[in-house]
């Protein structure tokens, strides 16, 4: 079974990001980059199954410049076998980011695909189940136990009233929770390593030959600052409050 993991390069989740001086986007030059942390739970997973010997080839796949490459030598340090780079420099959009896995999904022909519920920078939470329309698979997002039984892939998912379990035929589309594992640390020597292997690139306009974005940013601002709180000495004190200050009537 060969699974194919997608990957996405986000700000690392420790920086906080400022907004630039125009107000046209968040402020990343110089800032720290890495792997999303969702898509790192997918790259576990996979390594866990082939370990398992439930797979035999996990190739990791990213959308971008050449600076992908960093999470793609992370991928193959932490195990994974293959790392192919979708070369595009501009910025893409769920949708585009669907249509371009689904082209390297019809050159790799894997049995399971697995990719983070979201990402860190946009939290659209889109390109996997887009992706499994794309490609008519069937799919299990936001899973937080996955295991391959026979032909189908098994996977566990939290709902509003608790949790709930499918079976997928393969192949399947599959969004990784954070619940899913805690993935691996990645040694120094196995860093080098990754260093030393080769990265296919393909490039986009290859696969999509429209890339063009649907949605356009207008302005990006801070949230409002919140107001100072008070104290109040009864529950008197507080109806007065509530009455005077927010318009409640009580």
């Amino acid at each position: 079974m060969k699974i194919l993991v997608a990957i996405k390069r986000v700000v690392d989740y420790n920086i906080k990001v400022g907004i630039k001086a125009d107000g046209s986007n968040v402020d990343i030059d110089g800032v720290k980059m890495s792997a999303n942390p969702f898509d790192e739970n997918a790259i576990e997973q996979a390594i866990r199954l082939k370990e398992q010997g439930k797979a035999t080839e996990i190739v990791a796949v990213s959308i971008g410049s050449a600076a992908n490459q960093d999470v793609l030598r992370h991928a193959l340090a932490m195990g994974v076998d293959r790392a192919v780079l979708v070369e595009h420099e501009a910025e893409v959009q769920s949708l585009e980011v669907a249509k371009l896995l689904k082209g390297v999904v019809e050159q790799e022909q894997p049995d399971l695909i697995i990719l983070g519920k979201q990402a860190v920078d946009d939290d659209a939470g889109q390109a996997g189940q887009m992706l499994a329309a794309l490609l008519n698979y069937p799919q299990g997002t936001f899973a937080s136990a996955l295991d391959i039984e026979a032909n189908e892939a098994i996977v566990t998912r939290e709902v509003d009233g608790g949790t709930e379990t499918l079976a997928l035929q393969l192949p399947a589309v599959v969004t990784a929770d954070l619940r899913l594992n805690d993935p691996r640390f990645v040694k120094l020597p196995n860093l080098m390593q990754a260093r030393k292997k080769p990265i296919e690139t393909l490039v986009a306009a290859d696969l999509v030959s429209d890339l063009s974005a649907r949605l356009s940013l207008l302005q990006v601002a801070e949230p409002p600052a919140r107001k100072p709180g008070i104290k109040v000495d009864s529950v008197d004190a507080l109806l007065q409050q509530l009455r005077a200050k927010e318009g409640i009537e009580l």
